[in-house]
């Protein structure tokens, strides 16, 4: 059987045409052999979304963007997209529409859901939320940002203003020449922190010195330290303490009145004793001093020897 030029250009005017449907359904994202389950979400804003932009969950590409187009009677944007069929989640789960990078572009993440309610199904219209991206969490911190530096500068020229209001001419004059002997200060400052500087790159060498100085003494007091540590102070602090012990106990018994030197100290007769034999001793001596010759005679004929009389002006 021959097969005709027409029916051979027929065949491939439909091959052709079918070939122009796959294509147009893959670039709108669905797929003509495959069975998918058709989903909605709606946004309020979906600027940087596209048609073809893949949806994933937990960053695994399981669908696409079918379309993008406004929802019946609102400004609010309907979104269709496709998922593949062996995708199984609940209803519940939520549509999040996210920055996919820094140039801008929007994609969107399933975030799923696995409660005991009803499995979603073709057709099935998912909640929406917006993770704020890197631009606008920028433009939210910014924007305050922005609103306090402003309102410091408009402080700071309200100050100035008012500074400039209060100050009269010497005012002025006098703040500058404050401000002028503030400068000439900083400059003094300056010279004698250099003069300072080379007081000390010329004097390095001392310095070092002084400090091994110090570093040997430290060594040598720690060294001594150490000696006394190991020398026998416990057996000397010990014979001290034996010693206070019996210097206390006598005299103790001094206080108590037990042998001859507590008899000596505690006793008044003994004063008393040796008080009396001096005020004899004074007036033998003075008697002595006033009438030798009662105490050592020489006569050829003899004399009678003088009674002592006792000196009553004593």
């Amino acid at each position: 059987m021959n097969i005709t030029r027409e029916i051979k250009s027929l065949i491939l005017v439909l091959f052709g045409v079918v070939l122009f449907i796959i294509g147009f359904n893959f670039l709108k994202g669905t797929s003509v052999f495959n069975d998918e389950i058709k989903l909605y979400t709606i946004f309020d804003n979906v600027e940087g979304l596209q048609t073809g932009t893949s949806i994933t969950v937990s960053g695994l590409n399981v669908g696409k963007v079918t379309s993008i187009d406004f929802l019946n009677n609102s400004t609010s944007i309907l979104v269709s997209f496709v998922i593949r069929d062996d995708i199984k989640f609940s209803k519940n789960s939520i549509a999040e529409l996210y920055e996919a990078g820094l140039i801008g572009g929007k994609s969107i993440a399933i975030i799923p859901k696995f409660d005991k309610f009803t499995v979603f199904k073709s057709g099935d219209t998912l909640k929406s939320q917006v993770k704020a991206g890197l631009t606008q969490t920028i433009s939210n911190r910014i924007v305050p940002l922005e609103s306090k530096i402003e309102s410091i500068l408009t402080q700071a020229d309200t100050l100035f203003i008012g500074l400039n209001q209060i100050l009269d001419q010497q005012a002025k004059k006098d703040l500058n020449l404050v401000i002028n002997n503030l400068s000439g200060t900083i400059k003094k400052i300056n010279s004698l922190s250099s003069v300072i500087d080379q007081i000390l790159s010329k004097q390095s060498k001392n310095i070092n010195n002084s400090i091994n100085n110090f570093s040997l003494v430290s060594s040598n007091l720690k060294k001594f330290s150490d000696s006394l540590v190991v020398s026998d102070i416990n057996n000397t602090v010990k014979d001290l303490k034996t010693l206070t012990q019996r210097i206390n106990k006598m005299l103790l018994k001094i206080d108590k009145g037990s042998g001859t030197l507590s008899k000596i100290i505690n006793n008044d007769d003994l004063y008393e004793n040796l008080d009396s034999a001096t005020k004899e001793l004074y007036e033998l001596l003075n008697d002595l001093k006033m009438n030798p010759k009662r105490y050592v005679q020489f006569s050829i004929f003899g004399k009678k020897q003088e009674d002592y009389k006792k000196n009553e002006n004593r």
